[in-house]
């Protein structure tokens, strides 16, 4: 699918469920369909949807860096997203940004946007379990960066 905010690709594979294109809309069918046949019918109309809304208007992930007692420094560059002194670590934790993802550092805020909802909700959590502790206690030490809002639905 394209359009003014980019290009989407996904494969649909299903033995029984039929994508055909008529007169420049989508059509989804299944003939004789099971309960669960009906379920992913209505799995792929949701994707295909998600596939319009995409390429109008990108999907915004936006996440808050939290950092009480180390300040943290997160920047990006050449599509690796690097975090330093979290938690008063020595080395940098490192994460590789998908393609076709753009990710943004504005002060505290990180903005995720992409065409595709997938690989934006997708980098926004790698985002959020990168900075995942264990050992510590969660209620003291709430350090990290959270997703704080969807796409429009705050969290």
């Amino acid at each position: 699918v394209k359009g003014p905010a980019g290009e989407v690709k996904r494969e649909f594979n299903h033995p029984k469920i039929k994508l055909n294109i008529k007169d420049g809309s989508v059509v989804l069918g299944v003939v004789k369909a099971t309960k669960r046949e009906k379920k992913m019918l209505k799995t792929y109309v949701a994707h295909v949807g998600n596939l319009f809304k995409g390429v109008v208007n990108a999907f915004h992930y936006r996440l808050k860096i939290c950092s009480s007692h180390f300040p943290m420094n997160v920047s990006v560059n050449n599509n690796k997203l690097t975090i330093k002194n979290f938690l008063g670590e020595k080395s940098p934790r490192v994460l590789d940004i998908k393609a076709g993802v753009d990710v943004k550092v504005n002060g505290d805020v990180i903005d995720v946007s992409s065409c595709d909802k997938e690989l934006a909700g997708n980098v926004a959590s790698d985002i959020e379990l990168l900075t995942k502790k264990t050992g510590k206690d969660v209620r003291i030490f709430q350090d990290g960066i959270y997703i704080i809002d969807k796409g429009g639905k705050l969290v």
